[in-house]
């Protein structure tokens, strides 16, 4: 099991993306959205608020960055070791997940 550590630091920025893709995306809304139920709370000024919370153990799951982050940790690893050209794939959500990290420091 001989890996380099450019290849450890793209896995670990495919699967912070990955996980984000899972947990956050709005891409991804259409996995979640049968593990939610959907809030809404109104106060007396009229004002109404609207929040997801999970259903059921994959619901709580879909919606933990930390069990997501371990199962995608398992996945890049698996395709980098088993699937022929996966470091391509890898390697671009490296790419986009470091780009999302820059985004939110440029943006505070």
């Amino acid at each position: 099991m001989d890996m380099g550590w450019f290849a450890f630091i793209v896995l670990i920025f495919a699967s912070f993306r990955f996980t984000r893709l899972v947990v956050d995306d709005l891409i991804m809304e259409w996995a979640r959205q049968p593990f939610e139920k959907v809030v809404t709370t109104t106060d007396s000024s009229g004002h109404t608020e609207e929040w997801r919370e999970p259903r059921g153990i994959i619901g709580e799951f879909l919606h933990c960055h930390w069990c997501v982050g371990v199962w995608s940790a398992f996945l890049m690893i698996v395709i980098y070791y088993l699937i022929p050209y996966g470091e391509i794939a890898l390697l671009i959500l490296a790419v986009a997940g470091l780009q999302s990290i820059i985004y939110e420091w440029s943006e505070h």
